[in-house]
């Protein structure tokens, strides 16, 4: 049901500009929105903030491409995504592979820790374990792990092939097991 009333706040935006109705989907979706570019840039608060206002911007001027084939969420993390992306090719032209995913965390200037505690007794600081990954393995296991989209839903908003995200994401499970256990975390506590 709620798809239903998504796609008719879309019919309204689209048709009637009705600000309003969108401003609907705003709240309904700015802090998944927000969560997912906050882990994309380990936790740089301002850039995830000034990304997701770009996001609403990108979907606000392009609703009428919505074509409702996926789900709105799909489309609009879809947008998120390449936001993000856009973000990072203009701002740090090298390849993502010499810049991230050398198994080393970033330094603490370079992102704002999340520190996270539910009852293991150890303080693990998420950003630090995403930031081992490579972008696309960091793009998947956010989206599983942490926003819990099917593989479908991943494939989808990152157009890329399912067995292409079922390998990212078994590499980058593969990566933070042992980046947890190498940091005291055993999960047999």
């Amino acid at each position: 049901m709620q798809s239903l009333s998504d796609i008719s706040l879309v019919a309204q935006v689209a048709v009637f500009h009705n600000r309003r109705a969108f401003d609907q989907l705003v709240r309904k979706y700015q802090s998944p929105v927000r969560r997912f570019l906050l882990n994309l840039t380990l936790g740089n608060e301002a850039l995830s903030d000034d990304l997701a206002q770009d996001t609403f911007i990108r979907a606000y001027t392009h609703i009428t491409q919505f074509q409702g084939i996926a789900s709105f969420q799909t489309w609009l993390f879809r947008i998120a995504y390449n936001v993000y992306y856009d973000d990072k090719r203009r701002t740090h032209p090298q390849p993502l592979s010499e810049r991230e995913g050398s198994g080393r965390p970033l330094e603490q200037s370079q992102s704002t820790p999340l520190t996270y505690r539910e009852g293991t007794g150890v303080g693990l600081d998420i950003h630090s374990a995403l930031a081992i990954l490579k972008e696309e393995e960091r793009v998947c296991v956010t989206l599983q792990l942490i926003d819990g989209y099917s593989l479908d839903e991943i494939a989808k908003m990152t157009e890329m092939p399912v067995n292409t995200v079922k390998s990212h994401l078994r590499r980058g499970k593969e990566k933070l097991t042992t980046y947890l256990k190498n940091n005291g975390y055993d999960g047999n506590k």
